[in-house]
């Protein structure tokens, strides 16, 4: 056991407005197995980064382990994933390798492949194998359920849950329950780590956030009340001072005594106000202290139009093919008015490929997928990488209302800054969100999203899960986050291979 320390870290990027990181300071145990959670564009991968020194910053990073970064680049990818392995790892034994494969459930067959032939999935758990077979490493791990399907990631969660010795980003909230013991998360104002999982992390969060809220509101009556009443005790005085100040000692009885009593009535009043506006600045500083780190997750809507059948889309006995061969085993389903279909699957099941034959793509196949007339759709893919030019450029082209698309963004996070941001320059998360809202804005019978919560934030997962079931729109989606398929599906459909 030894402790990476981070003191005093601040970096900013090159031309950068606003620092990413300021003055942070923590301690991490090497022994941890440390979940890394937070919005997108906070910064998660920005910090892998500096752990390994890519960029230049102020402060110290000190460690007596060295830091490894998943996943690693592959300069050829024609060699095979044992040359590969042999690479990465010079000093390896075959049994090791073999160990890791066998506890990932991968066949060895796959050492002999060039890499370039291996799924995504299969790349992922080389990758893994090989980095765990380092001594003296720290993991950075980098997002690795992305290519993975249920089995795949809760495969992987085991896996991790045996090592120890890491920093794991992702937004499965399942994933990380599985194999995490601590939380490292970029809040708004700071970053923090508590003991636990996931799921323990949120419950805290949950419970700071409404015991700060609840404490917010109770300072706000209470500065209310102590400014109204230094007003009224601040007039009071001003009262008796005008009277000690403007007295006829003439007209007035007891004249000899009445001016120091007023003088003494005046000064105490005067005290007493002076008093309670130090109480109430008092509370305004603690109350200025409370919300900073609450994520704001205000409400999204989605407006679908009204379908003249109840029955939108007729699939029969379809089946995709590929060289006039069949991908999978005929499936049947029908999507009507307000179901929330599942297409559930291994990775290469050809779930994407129905996705896109439905939304009237030229996919080879065998069997019937037929659609109502006139139907609408809105189509949200699974890959984010031709998106370029200015949100302005992105909600043009859809013909979509560009006001009502940037304040969907808004809600789910996007700063000022990143509203100039070419879509080709944002973070993975963010390019999805860009997606997303552009979905959300169009008006369609049917929402057909293929893994739309890929490198989605939790918190904007949760955000989006909340609309879906109180809006009920008629969906047919694809996503291995196995608690947004069970918390949004209502009928599953299965693609065996």
């Amino acid at each position: 056991m030894s402790l990476i320390n981070v003191s005093n870290l601040t970096f900013a990027y090159d031309g950068g407005y606003e620092n990413i990181f300021e003055n942070v300071s923590f301690q991490i145990d090497t022994d941890w197995k440390l979940g890394f959670t937070g919005r997108n564009g906070r910064g998660k991968t920005t910090f892998l980064r500096l752990m390994q020194g890519k960029y230049e910053y102020k402060g110290k990073i000190s460690a007596s382990v060295s830091f490894d970064y998943f996943p690693f680049e592959v300069d050829d990818e024609y060699l095979n994933a044992i040359e590969i392995a042999e690479k990465k790892v010079p000093d390896f034994q075959y049994w090791q390798l073999s160990r890791e494969l066998n506890m990932l459930e991968t066949d060895e067959g796959i050492l002999y492949r060039p890499f370039c032939t291996l799924s995504g999935g299969e790349r992922i758990k080389l990758m893994l194998s090989v980095m765990f077979l380092k001594e003296n490493g720290f993991l950075l791990i980098d997002e690795p359920t992305n290519h993975l399907d249920m089995k795949g990631r809760e495969l992987v969660s085991r896996y991790l849950n045996n090592k120890k010795g890491f920093i794991l980003v992702s937004h499965d909230r399942s994933f990380l329950d599985g194999c995490i013991d601590h939380v490292l998360s970029i809040n708004k104002s700071n970053i923090e780590i508590q003991k636990g999982n996931f799921s323990s992390w949120l419950i805290n969060k949950e419970r700071q956030d409404c015991f700060e809220a609840a404490q917010n509101n109770k300072l706000k009556k209470e500065i209310r009340r102590l400014e109204a009443t230094a007003k009224e005790k601040s007039s009071w005085s001003d009262k008796a001072e005008r009277r000690k100040t403007g007295i006829d000692p003439i007209k007035v009885d007891n004249k000899m005594g009445y001016r120091p009593l007023q003088a003494a009535k005046s000064k105490k009043l005067m005290a007493r106000a002076k008093a309670i506006e130090t109480r109430s600045y008092n509370a305004a500083e603690e109350k200025s202290k409370l919300l900073k780190n609450i994520e704001t997750a205000d409400k999204l809507k989605i407006t679908g139009l009204e379908y003249h059948r109840s029955k939108l889309v007729t699939v029969s006995n379809l089946s995709v093919c590929f060289n006039e061969l069949p991908v999978f085993s005929p499936v049947s389903f029908e999507i009507e008015k307000g179901d929330r279909i599942a297409l559930q699957g291994q990775n290469g099941s050809g779930k994407s490929s129905i996705i896109k034959l439905i939304c009237g793509e030229n996919i080879p196949h065998k069997g019937i997928a037929e659609m109502g007339s006139g139907l609408k759709i809105s189509y949200v893919p699974q890959d984010a990488s031709g998106l370029n030019g200015r949100l302005s450029d992105f909600a043009r082209e859809r013909n979509i209302d560009e006001s009502l698309f940037k304040a969907i963004l808004s809600k789910l996070d996007f700063t000022g800054l990143e509203f100039d941001i070419k879509t080709e320059n944002l973070s993975e998360g963010q390019k999805k969100k860009v997606l997303i809202a552009g979905s959300l804005c169009e008006k369609a019978h049917l929402y057909v999203w293929d893994e739309p919560m890929n490198y989605i934030d939790i918190i904007s997962r949760i955000q989006i899960e909340k609309m879906l079931l109180e809006f009920k729109p008629t969906l047919l989606f694809t996503e291995h986050d196995r608690v947004f398929s069970e918390r949004i599906g209502t009928k599953f459909v299965f693609i065996q291979a």
